[in-house]
């Protein structure tokens, strides 16, 4: 299959270029890292960003598997990225499916 091109990989790129650096990952980091993993995973393409996330896990010390464990309980324990208020509720976008128009 031929190599595609993300469109979010220079984005990425400084991304995992900061969590190479981070010795002890913050609970953001590990989100990070979840978060590209799980993007690039069945990508085709970005070798590049996959073996540097490889990389970031065997500096940090941990597997795939461990690495979802702790992102789990955190997403269950009201962790939200910088700028999203903890949720309250465990399901549902919050969005508002009624509608206020008459017809």
């Amino acid at each position: 299959m031929d190599q595609q091109n993300h469109p979010l990989h220079g984005t990425d790129r400084a991304h995992v270029d900061r969590l190479l650096a981070v010795e002890t990952p913050a609970d953001a980091d590990l989100v990070d890292a979840a978060r590209l993993l799980t993007r690039y995973a069945d990508f085709p393409g970005a070798p590049d960003l996959r073996d540097d996330l490889a990389k970031v896990l065997r500096l940090w010390g941990l597997d795939l598997s461990q690495l979802q464990g702790r992102t789990r309980a955190l997403w269950s324990a009201g962790f939200r990225p910088i700028g999203l208020a903890p949720v309250s509720e465990g399901v549902g976008s919050g969005f508002d499916t009624a509608s206020e128009e008459t017809g």
